[in-house]
């Protein structure tokens, strides 16, 4: 994982370690309601059209996910944190299927931190993982690669 925080910036890093602990008990070890209910605010406001706001919809979300996908699990493979805010590109794999296979979905989610270290605010950006012969499977099938850079 590459991070890039400033180290003296102790905002900056409590709340990037408060969005890896949210990742990983909320998919990683699927308590959500607990990640939640500890490092979400209860006037969260949720930028991405499939959740409503708030912690406890947040927690309900993906308790819903990981019940039904017991292999869901998420990789943060960067992390940025600056004041406020802190950005991670992640790869959410087994969020859609049980494919032991699973490319997964690529993620930017940027969060808003409040005063105590508690997500605000959330937006995020998504696309399928592809593979060689399927690069972009959101966008038409069967469409190959144009260079051999991995997403990740």
């Amino acid at each position: 994982m590459i991070t890039l925080v400033d180290p003296n910036d102790r905002r900056a890093m409590r709340n990037k370690d408060n969005v890896l602990a949210l990742y990983d008990l909320v998919i990683n070890r699927k308590k959500s309601e607990e990640g939640t209910a500890k490092f979400v605010s209860p006037a969260y406001v949720q930028h991405n059209p499939l959740i409503a706001d708030g912690s406890v919809a947040l927690g309900k979300y993906f308790g819903e996910v990981t019940r039904q996908r017991a292999k869901a699990r998420v990789v943060v493979h960067r992390i940025i944190a600056v004041g406020d805010y802190v950005w991670a590109h992640v790869n959410f794999l087994n969020l859609l299927n049980d494919d032991p296979d699973d490319t997964g979905v690529a993620g930017v989610d940027i969060y808003r931190m409040d005063g105590d270290g508690k997500a605000i605010e959330h937006w995020d950006v998504l696309q399928l993982v592809g593979d060689p012969k399927n690069s972009a499977p959101w966008v038409a099938p069967n469409v190959p690669r144009a260079n051999p850079n991995g997403m990740f």
